[in-house]
């Protein structure tokens, strides 16, 4: 059974007018999708970004989950919290997933747009892995700059509603995502 890892990609993305940007660090994202990865048996949840400052968000946020007053608070938020982890570029958390497992991710990012080549969640299902872990990306902001793709082997098709609207959160991304790769038929 291949391990899976996740990569919440804050640099390089898009910011709306389609530059490439850093975005910011964010609690509720960084609580929230370590209790989904907890959830659907993610193995390490990452935040990817460069940013010294933001890293230094990071560091406060998952320090305060360590605190008597967060165990208080919210336990089951203290013990997601314990799968969450940094890594300053992709390649990078590459290497330490490659470091630790011994052989590289296969990486398959997301995206909310359609691109040649889209796996579907079935697709990524059947995939014979024979053991390989498998690093899942996602992007902030308006998504994941060209360059992350060039360094991935598969993407997924976009999550699709009944509407035309497609701009979900990437808690609620996140969480969609896991859940149609966990669900059964």
């Amino acid at each position: 059974m291949s391990k899976f890892y996740l990569g919440l990609v804050h640099y390089p993305v898009y910011n709306k007018f389609n530059e490439v940007v850093t975005t910011s660090i964010t609690n509720l994202d960084v609580h929230d999708i370590a209790r989904s990865c907890l959830t659907y048996g993610i193995e390490k949840f990452y935040i990817v970004t460069p940013n010294e400052g933001q890293r230094q968000v990071l560091k406060t946020i998952t320090e305060f989950w360590h605190t008597d007053i967060a165990r208080n608070y919210n336990s089951d938020r203290v013990e997601a919290i314990d799968i969450v982890d940094y890594s300053p570029t992709v390649q990078s958390l590459k290497e330490q997933i490659k470091n630790q497992e011994g052989i590289y991710p296969i990486i398959v990012t997301t995206t909310a747009r359609q691109m040649p080549g889209q796996i579907s969640f079935k697709e990524l299902k059947q995939m014979d892995l024979k053991g390989q872990p498998v690093l899942l990306l996602f992007g902030t902001g308006n998504g994941l700059a060209g360059e992350v793709y060039s360094l991935c082997d598969h993407v997924l098709t976009p999550i699709t509603g009944k509407g035309a609207y497609n701009h979900l959160s990437v808690r609620s991304a996140v969480a969609i995502v896991l859940d149609r790769l966990a669900s059964e038929e």
